[in-house]
């Protein structure tokens, strides 16, 4: 089947199937994430868990394909994706296949996009989270939007150390700014002197 929607002005194309979630039309939540923080001039997007491609596509219309990468764990969904692109007349767009973040190698996206899926243990919203942390540029931004709202806004809270919610019909829209990289934990095989022994020898460790 094919839908043809406007998002904030941008026309969009799209072949969907019916085992696609959201096949009859751009999910409201989805549209609600992408009006309430859209793209910035110069942009690198990750549209993370793209489906069939609405996201991206958005995305690349106002960027150019080359400032957008999409992934998605399912064969079915990178191949409609790419399709997707194709029919939009987008080129330079990549499509990955990949288990949330893990076959997504780039660490300098300015903005990521994501609605995740509903799982009772949040076990891919976590991943999401902390993955999508480390695949962004200082400075850059995750945006969310759930039905939930109190493990989102913990832990992206956590991780990112704030959060912004927009609350719109029934969605909450998360946005998130990685405000300066994380320094390396110690590893854990070695142990930190006592302070007498720092004073006396410098502060180093010790192997244990």
């Amino acid at each position: 089947m094919t839908i043809n929607e406007t998002i904030n002005g941008i026309d969009i194309t799209c072949e969907t199937g019916e085992y696609f979630f959201s096949p009859n039309r751009v999910d409201s939540g989805t549209r609600l994430m992408l009006e309430t923080v859209p793209v910035r001039e110069g942009d690198k997007v990750l549209d993370l868990g793209c489906g069939y491609g609405v996201v991206g596509i958005y995305a690349a219309k106002q960027l150019g394909g080359d400032h957008v990468v999409m992934c998605d764990i399912l064969e079915d969904a990178v191949a409609l994706a790419t399709d997707n692109l194709a029919r939009n007349g987008i080129t330079g767009a990549r499509v990955l296949q990949s288990d949330g973040l893990k076959a997504v190698e780039e660490r300098d996206f300015t903005l990521i996009y994501s609605n995740p899926p509903y799982h009772t243990d949040f076990s891919v919203a976590k991943a999401f989270i902390e993955d999508g942390y480390r695949k962004l540029a200082v400075g850059g931004r995750m945006v969310m939007v759930t039905k939930r709202l109190d493990w989102y806004k913990n832990k992206l809270t956590s991780v990112f150390g704030g959060v912004k919610v927009f609350e719109k019909e029934d969605y909450y829209i998360f946005l998130s700014e990685k405000r300066a990289a994380r320094a390396e934990k110690p590893k854990k095989n070695a142990q930190t002197m006592s302070k007498k022994l720092q004073r006396k020898y410098g502060k180093r460790t010790k192997e244990i």
